[in-house]
C-alpha cells in the first residue's frame, strides 16, 4: 500500500488565499530588511577574521562549562566555545586581537596553555579581515550571481513573467533566510552562503515544476481562465511537492539532532528554506504569475476534459 500524504485529485482554489499570502510575504520580507538593518548579523570568523582552534580531549568528554570561564578570563575579547562532533571535541572562536600575525600567534599559545596537556590541538586557522571582507564581498556576489543566473534560465525556458515571479520569489526566500539569521543570531559564515544557495536551488526546483505544468496546462486548455489553470496546475503538483518537502525535512531533522552543534545551524537554515520555498512556490511565484497576462498555445482547445469545479461555480 503506497504512502498518500495528499488525496488524488484534490482541488484547492490555491489563489483564493492570493491577497493573505501577499500580506504575510510583504510582512515577513519588511521584518527581514528591518532585523538586518537593526540588529544585523553574527558575522563568523569567515567574514570579520579571528581565530578558529579545534581540540580534543585526551581521556574523556571535554569540560566545556568550566573551560569557558577560564577561557573568558584570559582577556582576548569575544570567545565562543561549542562542542564539535564527539563529546571529547571542542571548537574555540576568538575575535581578532590588536596588532600583527605575532599577536594572533600569541593568543593561540595562551590558549593552548589554558587547555593544558589534557587537550590535543587538532586545527588553528586565522582569518584577517582583508581576507574576510573579501570572502563577505564573494559571498554576495555569489547569491547575486546565482539569481540572476536563475532569472535568466526561467525567462529562456519559459517566458519572461515566468522569471519575473520566479525571482521574486527568490528574492523573498533569501531575504527571510538572512532575517532569521538576524533574528535568532546565529552565525552566519561561508556555511550559511552555501545553504542560502541550497534553498535557492531548492526553491527554484519546485517552481520549474509548477510552471512546467502551467505552461503544458496553457496548451491544453486554451478556454479556460488563468485562474483556474494555475490552481490546476498546482493541484496536480502537490503530491509531489508535498513529498518532497518531507523527505527532505526528515533528513534534515536527523542533521539537527545527531550533527552536532557545527551542522545544526547549517540544518535549521535548510529547515526553514524548505519550507518557506515550497511556501513561495505554491502562494507566491504563482500568486504572481496570476497578475500577468500569459499568452496561449497554439494547440487545440480543451481536449474534450471536463472543466474545474472554481470554473463551474
Amino acid at each position: 500500500m503506497r504512502l498518500k500524504l495528499v488525496p488524488e485529485n484534490t482541488s484547492i482554489n490555491f489563489l483564493k488565499f492570493y491577497r493573505l499570502a501577499f500580506i504575510l510575504s510583504s510582512l515577513l520580507v519588511a521584518g527581514s530588511i528591518g532585523l538586518f538593518a537593526i540588529i544585523g548579523l553574527n558575522l563568523g570568523i569567515d567574514f570579520k577574521g579571528g581565530i578558529l582552534i579545534e581540540a580534543r580531549h585526551n581521556t574523556g568528554p571535554a569540560n566545556i562549562s568550566g573551560l569557558r570561564g577560564d577561557l573568558e578570563s584570559l582577556g582576548l575579547g569575544d570567545i565562543s566555545l561549542q562542542g564539535f562532533g564527539t563529546e571529547t571535541d571542542i571548537l574555540i572562536r576568538i575575535q581578532r586581537q590588536d596588532g600583527d600575525e605575532k599577536a594572533q600567534i600569541a593568543a593561540i599559545q595562551l590558549v593552548g596553555n589554558t587547555l593544558g596537556s589534557d587537550y590535543d590541538i587538532r586545527r588553528t586557522e586565522f582569518v584577517g579581515p582583508t581576507v574576510g571582507a573579501e570572502l563577505a564581498e564573494k559571498g554576495i556576489l555569489a547569491v547575486v550571481c546565482a539569481l540572476l543566473a536563475i532569472m535568466v534560465y526561467i525567462w529562456f525556458r519559459f517566458e519572461w513573467q515566468f522569471s519575473i515571479a520566479a525571482i521574486l520569489a527568490l528574492t523573498h526566500d533569501v531575504l527571510s533566510t538572512i532575517g532569521l539569521f538576524a533574528l535568532t543570531n546565529f552565525e552566519f559564515n561561508l556555511a550559511t552562503v552555501a545553504a542560502i544557495l541550497t534553498i535557492a536551488g531548492y526553491s527554484i526546483n519546485d517552481t520549474v515544476v509548477v510552471f512546467d505544468r502551467v505552461r503544458e496546462n496553457l496548451r491544453r486548455y486554451k478556454s479556460y481562465s488563468l485562474g483556474d489553470i494555475l490552481n490546476k496546475s498546482l493541484n496536480e503538483t502537490l503530491s509531489r511537492t508535498v513529498m518532497t518537502s518531507v523527505t527532505t525535512l526528515l533528513a534534515l531533522t536527523a542533521i539537527v539532532i545527531f550533527g552536532g552543534a557545527v551542522l545544526r545551524d547549517f540544518a535549521i537554515a535548510m529547515i526553514w528554506g524548505v519550507l518557506i520555498g515550497t511556501y513561495s512556490s505554491v502562494f507566491v511565484a504563482v500568486g504572481l504569475l496570476s497578475r500577468f497576462d500569459i499568452k496561449r498555445g497554439d494547440d487545440d482547445d480543451d481536449n474534450g476534459v471536463e472543466k474545474p469545479e472554481y470554473e463551474r461555480t
